[in-house]
């Protein structure tokens, strides 16, 4: 795979992968015009829809419907090291998901490819919420 960067104009960064486009700008505060998310929100992205997919594959192999389901994301960043030193992620399961699975599939959100090429210095959690 190649990634390839454009400068399309202002402080707007796209990357060209696989035949799709993937806009970034900065917020109006940094001298972008907000027209699309900054690139260290995609990161975040990046690692939420990983563990979400991860998440979705294993409901889908044991019959699970994920209909209902989310996973939301934060994180606590200190200002002194200006660095984020742990994400949080819930995923957020329906009545009836059953309860036996739950540890699995924090596992399995925390075998995420993106998640395991981070630095080991930065702690993840994760954990379940019910509906």
């Amino acid at each position: 795979m190649s990634v390839e960067i454009l400068f399309p104009g202002g402080k707007k960064v796209d990357a060209l992968i696989d035949g799709f486009t993937v806009h970034t700008d900065q917020a109006l505060a940094d001298g972008g015009d907000g027209m699309a998310p900054p690139p260290f929100s995609l990161f975040l992205a990046s690692l939420g829809t990983c563990a979400g997919i991860y998440v979705k594959s294993f409901c889908d192999k044991r019959g699970i419907f994920s209909e209902g389901m989310r996973l939301t994301m934060d994180y606590n960043y200190d200002p002194v090291q200006k660095m984020i030193v742990k994400i949080l992620i819930q995923i957020h399961v329906p009545p009836g998901f059953p309860e036996e699975y739950e540890n699995a599939v924090i596992k399995t959100a925390s075998l995420c490819a993106v998640k395991r090429h981070l630095s080991e210095k930065i702690e993840n959690e994760i954990t379940i919420k019910r509906s």
